[in-house]
Order: C-alpha cells, then structure tokens, then sequence
C-alpha cells in the first residue's frame, strides 16, 4: 500500500472495532496473513481474535531460550486451548552457549544498550527474519499499542513495516489496559504476568522488530 493509502485505511479503521480490524487485515492478504507473538501478558487477545477469524493462521513465535517457566506453560496452555498453528523459531546459538561465551544474557538496564542491541540481534531478530522469510506475509498482525511506550504511540494501526517488507496491523492499538482485560474476561482467556524478555531494558524500550536499528542489524548479514 502507497502511504496515502495507509492514511486512508487508518482513517477509516479508527472507528472500526478490532474484530473488524482483524477481518479487513485478512482480507488484504490474499491467504498469507500471519500472526506474530511472544506469550506476554495480554497476548491471548491478539490470538484469540486472530483465530476467531482464520483457525489456522500461522503464529510466528520466536522462542530465545529466555522465557520463565510460567511463560512457556502459559504458551502451551494457549496453543491448546486456542488451537493455535503454532510457528517457532529459535536462535542458531543455544541459551547456553550464550551465556557461555558472551558473558551471559545483559542485565536488563540502560546502561548496556550496546550489549542488549547484540543480544536481541542474535537471539531475536535473526530466527524472527528468519520465519519471515519462510511464511513470507503479505499482512502481519500483531498486538501493538498506542500506550506501551513512545515508538508505538508514533504508529497507528496499519504501517508499513520496512525491517520484513509486510503490512503490519496492530488490531488493538488504541486499546488501554482495561480493554485488554475485559476482553480476557469476556471470552475466559488466561494472562501470564511473569513475562521477562532480557532484550529490552524495560517495557519502554523496542528490541529491534519495531524499531529502526533493526533494519540496520537485519541488514547487516546477522
């Protein structure tokens, strides 16, 4: 889609409500749309909606090595529940080995931009470019929001996403906290608080996918 065409799809969608938004995203990729997902808290609605609309859209999962337990039980109990056509996709160096020649993960601070950028180019962004490549999209859904942290609240509910060459539609972007729980609420969705993900030194930070440094690291043979 041009840029002028964008405008006009948020404009339009603004009013629409996220099932709607879901159903308008499906429709403009031709049979390949994806969803993708890390198992965060609040991740279940994205799913849900997604699934709700096309049962076998396939979910592009990176899995680091990182995740808490309860974040792995938290994925499987989803996969089951919803069915889910579950893509994973993992680093080409293990979590150990990482920690074993890189010092270990970078502790999850400001301080270690540098360190946090390589791990999440190495660990994240290279097996996410990775599935990308292979389920090749033309319309990627994912569980953005305006309220997040700054770079989102730049962006709207389509955008052009120049690190993977999809559309990418955020369904739920201008939905506050509440609305996220309510809607778990309403269809019986669990959450899963005990999320950590070492490539972002907090939650308003980007680790790469969302942002602009990854289209250098993407493009820089990782």
């Amino acid at each position: 889609m041009t840029p002028d065409q964008i405008s006009k799809a948020n404009a339009e969608l603004r009013s629409k409500s996220p099932p709607e938004i879901v159903r308008w995203a499906i429709a403009q990729a031709n049979g390949r749309a994806i969803v993708s997902t890390n198992f965060r808290p609040y991740e279940a609605v994205i799913l849900h909606l997604c699934t709700q609309v096309q049962p076998d859209i396939p979910v592009l999962w990176v899995d680091h090595g990182y995740n808490r337990p309860a974040t792995y039980q938290h994925a499987e109990a989803l996969q089951k529940l919803l069915k889910l056509n579950l893509k994973p996709f993992v680093p080409k160096m293990t979590a150990a080995h990482y920690e074993a020649t890189r010092d270990g993960a970078p502790e999850p601070t400001p301080e270690n931009e540098e360190r946090i950028k390589a791990f999440s180019t190495q660990m994240k962004l290279e097996p996410f470019q990775r599935g990308m490549k292979e389920l090749a999209p033309t319309v990627w859904l994912t569980a953005l929001r305006k309220v997040q942290n700054p770079n989102r609240a730049g962006l709207d509910i389509v955008s052009e996403d120049k690190n993977f060459g999809a559309l990418k539609v955020s369904p739920v972007f201008y939905l506050s906290d509440a609305d996220m729980e309510a809607y778990l609420n309403r269809h019986n969705l669990p959450n899963e608080w005990d999320y950590f993900d070492p490539a972002k030194a907090d939650d308003k930070r980007e680790c790469g996918l969302h942002a602009s440094w990854g289209t250098q690291a993407l493009g820089s043979g990782i």
